[in-house]
């Protein structure tokens, strides 16, 4: 599996790079594992943070890109440390002696075959957490088929229905055509959302969805479409935290956070089309601190 990385078509770039040789992929990466934080978060759904928080491993890299990314210094591979696949599995049981809740995979698609191969070596070492495969949307089926068996709960995002938009921000014009395909792959292997005495996640999907300024139309056409499809197999995690950092300056449009009226037309929006499954941010959530230091900790 590890022999993928030789000729790299794990994501929709299809960048072909020879990671293993050190060449770095669309993703910033090579085939070396990097990651930049592994703790206990208690900032996402509630069902996935709990009381106790989620074990989340932070990937440097990713095949996406966006101009506004939240996390860009490790998006861009501009902080981490390389660990082994041993080590990798060592942090997943770590993450577990921790109490966390669930094993939280961030960006981890162009790492998948090193993530199976530690996630192999943690359960025969005795894991036995719920794993989240926390991701952009941006994902190939093929790739996603390898993962059948290995995560519990999949986290996507679905950014965009709007092709220039996609376009524009994540030079992805294909992002909605390949991020539905991908989501409906993520509903058929987990099926109904299951959750534990705790309430806490244990099967399922949750689509998050984080609005932009400007971009209400498309936010509500996202909504429309997912309830339209899904109903209530899956949960919405409508999000309005997003927050303008270094970079956004040559987007004047994207310079500004979400008003309190945008958000709320949108959350008004989502209950006239029926959706109750659905996780809302309350209070102020688009500020630079709700971003967690990528400071290696727990690597």
């Amino acid at each position: 599996m590890f022999n993928l990385l030789k000729d790299c078509t794990l994501c929709p770039r299809d960048c072909h790079a020879d990671r293993i040789a050190g060449k770095v992929g669309y993703c910033s990466e090579t085939a070396d594992l990097v990651v930049a934080r592994a703790a206990l978060h208690m900032w996402e759904e509630p069902c996935i943070s709990g009381e106790k928080g989620s074990g989340t491993v932070f990937f440097s890299g990713c095949a996406l890109g966006c101009v506004y990314c939240q996390n860009h210094n490790i998006s861009r591979g501009l902080a981490g440390k390389k660990v082994t696949i041993e080590r990798l599995a060592e942090i997943f049981l770590e993450l577990e002696n921790k109490g966390a809740n669930n094993i939280n995979l961030v960006t981890p698609s162009h790492y998948v075959p090193q993530i199976i191969m530690a996630l192999s070596l943690s359960r025969n070492a005795g894991l036995s957490l719920p794993i989240v495969y926390n991701c952009s949307g941006y994902e190939k089926v093929s790739t996603l088929k390898l993962l059948e068996g290995y995560v519990d709960v999949y986290l996507p995002d679905l950014k965009y229905m709007n092709e220039k938009v996609a376009k524009k921000y994540s030079n992805a014009s294909d992002y909605f055509t390949v991020s539905s395909q991908a989501i409906a792959e993520m509903v058929r292997q987990v099926g109904q959302p299951c959750f534990n005495e705790n309430g806490i996640m244990t099967k399922g999907v949750i689509v998050r969805h984080l609005t932009l300024p400007g971009y209400l139309e498309d936010s509500k056409n996202i909504l429309n479409y997912l309830y339209k499809t899904y109903g209530d197999l899956i949960y919405i995690s409508i999000m309005n935290q997003y927050t303008p950092l270094l970079g956004v300056e040559k987007y004047p449009e994207l310079n500004r956070k979400i008003t309190a009226n945008e958000y709320k037309e949108l959350v008004d929006y989502a209950l006239e089309v029926g959706i109750e499954n659905a996780f809302i941010q309350e209070g102020e959530t688009a500020l630079e601190s709700f971003i967690p230091e990528f400071n290696e900790e727990g690597v």
